[in-house]
């Protein structure tokens, strides 16, 4: 219970220091996830207080939590640009590459990521690892017809592919896009790079949940406090 608690407060540190990132004005893409849930709910805080912002969710969960706190929202379609986005991560090296997708949401969180003009993640400690893939798989959205294909063909890269199944319902997990998730594992740390493309060429993969050279900034809540890394910079 001590260590949660503990964990949850590191979790808010990071997003009220999200919140300061975001200004009077903008259109701010809000990510998904329990770190991101304390953004939001700093956000919501501010929007009460009179920020003018538009934010535009990756997920129906955040969409969901972004109402709750009387957030306005803009739909993804309809926009092509946005001033910020801000969103967790299941790793981070420290190129600040990582590993997205444990909610199923990380094709729309891509979308949104790529149009952002800063893009933000945000963290506790033990989310930041030496090399990507060691400890956590790296999920693919793939469309149902292909799964048969999608599962023969990753295994060709190293991979021990894995079609992930929901908790509390039977049968596989459905992203909001009507698709299934499968995780790839790896015995050895991949090359994200040439992983990423041979993926990317596979029939009925719709997206990776590697994310490479798209985060600029990093917020790291780590045990002596807020950590910042910035691409190219180290801390």
């Amino acid at each position: 219970m001590k260590a949660a608690s503990h964990n949850a407060s590191l979790k808010k540190m990071v997003g009220v220091a999200a919140a300061d990132l975001v200004k009077d004005g903008m259109i701010v893409g809000i990510g998904t996830g329990s770190t991101v849930a304390f953004f939001i709910e700093e956000l919501g805080r501010r929007v009460k207080d009179g920020l003018s912002i538009y934010g535009v969710p990756t997920s129906y969960q955040s969409r969901l939590m972004c109402y709750q706190q009387g957030i306005p929202l803009q739909d993804v379609a309809l926009v092509d640009r946005l001033d910020i986005a801000i969103d967790g991560a299941d790793e981070i090296d420290y190129s600040l590459n990582a590993i997205k997708g444990g909610g199923a949401a990380h094709t729309i969180e891509k979308i949104i990521a790529a149009m952002a003009d800063e893009f933000v993640l945000i963290a506790d400690y033990s989310k930041m690892v030496e090399r990507l893939a060691i400890a956590t798989p790296i999920p693919v959205e793939v469309i149902p017809a292909a799964l048969g294909l999608v599962m023969k063909k990753v295994r060709k890269t190293g991979a021990e592919p894995k079609l992930r199944t929901a908790v509390k319902k039977d049968g596989p997990v459905i992203t909001d896009n009507g698709n299934f998730i499968v995780d790839l594992y790896f015995s050895d740390a991949p090359d994200i790079y040439k992983l990423d493309y041979a993926l990317q060429i596979i029939p009925g993969i719709v997206e990776t949940g590697l994310f490479i050279g798209m985060a600029r900034k990093a917020l790291i809540a780590g045990r002596e406090g807020l950590e910042v890394f910035t691409a190219g910079a180290g801390s």
